[in-house]
């Protein structure tokens, strides 16, 4: 196989020195001379320290591990910029957490609701980052960054994989026209007699983990990566690559850049995640309760999203009696979320309490609701009533039971 990344190095971050507060560096005391180069022999040492530490991790292909610091706050970490982060924000206002941030150019915001959590605004590969190198908790992030920074690492978990925002997918596209033009699938593109160890396929792509990870699962040799600035979508015209891998999500720019997807060509399907450190959620104290109270809230505002509470009064001498009437129309009991649920509408007569009407109460979702309103009137409801659902609690989140046996306790 000839497959070769072309990638700047990345330094891994090290630890700062310590240094006395009460000593200044630089003092015009005669006396105090002797510390600059006991300082500059200490930074000697560190560096030394830092690359030897960085060439081991590059050896052994591991990022550091996680180093749990005592604090009293749970960190969770938000993206700093652009679409995603306002979305993140805008999910945790829907489910009644408002992330209070003095001033827009401050890095770090507080919760009211959660009192023991900051929250500390990075880009969504720094959240990556500092979940495994411990310093942060919890981080929402789409699937895609998560996979291409975490790079399947044990100690980062998702707790809740599809927050319904930040939808894309990570794809190989390739140019309309030329030598591609009539190649439309993976396996097509793979087969192409051009590529060779002395001419490989090249792949302009910011996914330098994913991308050669994907040709090598899929049993492509002659491949080459290549990192771009900028928009990727130019650099098949530019001559400087056959193809790029990137995220997509309606397909408008591919189009108008002259790209197209290709069959079997998805990488991933992403969108954004609540992740979280495991070591963080075993070790940390408050963790775990912080945790289960963030995902209640989000289970119970995203089962509600795009739902509707349907209500309608029929007339009927029983309870049993509408019942049989409303579930002669299967495309109710079909459509049907929850319920139906049936109770007696009280109303008073020449003074004497009487039930003339039953309420029908059901749950259904948006697409639903005008056939389930159609169906309520067809078996002789009226008086229909309509309201978007906020929240829907069930008995329990099943999302912490299978965090509760990810984690093993």
């Amino acid at each position: 196989m000839s497959m070769s990344i072309l990638l700047p190095t990345n330094l891994q971050q090290c630890p700062s020195p310590s240094f006395s507060p009460s000593t200044p560096l630089l003092s015009p005391s005669p006396s105090t001379a002797f510390s600059l180069v006991g300082t500059s022999r200490r930074c000697l040492r560190l560096v030394t320290c830092c690359v030897s530490s960085v060439q081991s991790s590059v050896a052994n292909g591991s990022a550091p591990a996680a180093v749990i610091v005592e604090r009293d706050q749970i960190r969770l970490g938000l993206p700093s910029k652009g679409r995603m982060a306002a979305d993140s924000v805008d999910l945790l206002k829907d489910c009644q957490l408002f992330v209070k941030q003095v001033n827009p150019r401050q890095y770090v915001a507080q919760i009211p609701q959660l009192p023991n959590t900051e929250v500390w605004f990075q880009r969504p590969k720094d959240i990556v980052r500092k979940l495994l190198s411990g310093d942060l908790d919890l981080g929402i992030v789409g699937l895609d960054t998560l996979c291409e920074y975490g790079q399947e690492n044990e100690d980062l978990i998702i707790v809740h994989e599809a927050l319904n925002f930040g939808d894309c997918h990570l794809s190989i596209a390739i140019p309309n026209y030329g030598i591609f033009e009539n190649i439309n699938s993976l396996k097509e593109l793979a087969d192409m007699p051009q590529w060779s160890e002395e001419r490989p396929l090249r792949v302009a792509t910011g996914f330098t983990y994913l991308g050669p990870k994907f040709m090598e699962e899929n049993g492509i040799n002659h491949v080459t990566f290549s990192t771009a600035d900028g928009a990727l979508e130019a650099a098949p015209a530019m001559g400087i690559a056959d193809a790029i891998l990137d995220l997509v999500s309606s397909g408008t720019t591919l189009k108008e850049n002259n790209l197209k997807e290709i069959e079997g060509g998805v990488v991933l399907e992403s969108q954004a995640a609540l992740v979280a450190s495991r070591r963080a959620l075993t070790d940390r104290k408050g963790a775990l309760k912080t945790v289960h109270e963030i995902l209640e809230r989000l289970e119970a505002h995203l089962k509600a999203d795009g739902q509707f509470t349907v209500v309608a009064n029929m007339r009927g001498n029983s309870a049993q009696e509408v019942a049989e009437r409303v579930f002669e129309s299967t495309i109710i009991v079909r459509i049907a979320e929850q319920g139906p649920t049936i109770s007696p509408v009280y109303c008073t007569q020449n003074g004497k309490v009487s039930i003339d009407y039953y309420a029908i109460v059901i749950c259904v979702p948006k697409k639903a609701l005008y056939e389930s309103v159609k169906q309520l009137r067809a078996v002789g409801g009226s008086g229909v009533l309509v309201s978007p659902l906020t929240y829907i609690f069930d008995e329990d989140t099943p999302r912490w039971g299978q965090l509760m046996r990810n984690l093993n306790l």
